[in-house]
């Protein structure tokens, strides 16, 4: 069952919306010509306030379509302004849940890989050392839990590469499942990946006052059982 939008609105003030998407939307529109979550968010507003006009949305990062959480827009162009300087400066934190079926090889970790694009396979394929055309992908990752068959992992993005997260963990063996694309056997039963942006941290652009967003994991049996056991922000 789809999820209305306006239930899964986690933040939202006169500058800025913060949404917890779903598996199966897209962030901004791309060639399948499906209907963008930006502009499903502009419809709603357009509604929802009695706009006139075109309603202005700024998106301020993406998350690929198969994953889940939180994602920020801006509603005005200062906002916008002020939050694309914090993605710049690396200031906007984002903290991701991922489910594997192979433990990595330590309970907490660092990764660094250098990330090459094939845009013709919509794929990035992770090196341990530099090569032409490389972009340095780092990230932080602790386990916090695991059930009979797979491992919870936090995940704390250090830079944002294409399918960064995907990649650097199918380098190590450890692909989040459903993820054909990077070498898990299975995909989900709605072909999603068992990958979700569960926080978002940063410095509102114009109260300046820290704020963080948590976006609950999407309902079914393995993220419920995850959550209920191994959620520290409980």
């Amino acid at each position: 069952m789809t999820i209305p939008l306006e239930k899964r609105i986690l933040l939202e003030d006169n500058h800025l919306l913060v949404v917890n998407k779903l598996p199966s939307e897209i962030v901004q529109g791309d060639k399948t010509g499906d209907e963008p979550l930006s502009e499903s968010i502009k419809k709603f507003l357009k509604i929802k306030y009695n706009k006139p006009g075109n309603v202005f949305l700024g998106v301020v990062h993406r998350i690929d379509r198969p994953v889940s959480g939180a994602v920020l827009f801006a509603k005005t162009s200062k906002a916008l302004t002020r939050l694309n300087k914090l993605v710049k400066e690396r200031k906007l934190k984002k903290t991701y849940w991922a489910i594997v079926k192979n433990p990595p090889p330590d309970e907490r970790g660092t990764l660094k890989h250098y990330l090459v694009r094939n845009t013709r396979k919509n794929k990035s394929f992770a090196y341990d050392k530099p090569v032409d055309n490389a972009k340095e992908a780092i990230l932080k990752y602790k386990v916090l839990g695991s059930s009979n068959d797979y491992y919870l992992l936090e995940i704390d993005l250090l830079t944002g590469r294409h399918h960064q997260i995907r990649a650097q963990l199918s380098a190590i063996g450890c692909p989040i499942k459903g993820d054909l694309k990077y070498g898990f056997p299975r995909s989900n039963k709605d072909a999603s990946i068992s990958l979700h942006a569960r926080k978002l941290e940063f410095i509102h652009p114009v109260k300046k006052e820290n704020i963080v967003i948590t976006a609950p994991p999407p309902e079914d049996n393995l993220w419920n059982y995850f959550l209920k056991n191994f959620d520290n922000e409980q």
